[in-house]
């Protein structure tokens, strides 16, 4: 899933990375699904004042039936539940289905990180990525489309 839905997608070793520095990792499933078919994840890590959403992933056959704004309000409910101010998250600028997804989430651009993401290894390219936030602790509501 994550290989087909990133344009750079995390390999196997940044996911362990991630859950041994002590990241929040929450996978989104049908509970009664025999199937077991996985809806979408999310990679958290949790600061003082931010909690960072570092990956979000929703499964290609399932976008565009609510699923990704329903990860972020539960991103949003886990901030506000552990008192964390705000979550922070980078996006690439040309990735508009993201921003659309994080601005119907209450998202607001607060900077550009210039040359923050590759965009190919033999090049040496980057891409900006555009730094959003939503305040969240103590009185914001879940949005819906």
């Amino acid at each position: 899933m994550e290989q087909i839905s990133h344009q750079h997608p995390w390999t196997r070793g940044n996911f362990l990375d991630s859950i041994a520095a002590g990241h929040w990792a929450y996978c989104v499933r049908e509970v009664n699904d025999p199937d077991n078919i996985l809806w979408a994840y999310c990679i958290l890590l949790p600061a003082v004042d931010d909690l960072h959403l570092l990956n979000i992933t929703v499964n290609p056959e399932l976008r565009r039936q609510g699923i990704g704004l329903r990860v972020m309000n539960a991103i949003h409910g886990i901030a506000q539940k552990m008192q964390i101010p705000r979550v922070l998250l980078e996006v690439r600028p040309s990735n508009q289905s993201a921003i659309a997804l994080y601005q119907r989430a209450g998202y607001e651009i607060l900077a550009t990180r210039k040359g923050y993401y590759p965009v190919e290894s033999s090049s040496g390219q980057r891409e900006d990525a555009l730094v959003m936030t939503k305040t969240i602790y103590p009185a914001s509501k879940p949005y819906e489309h």
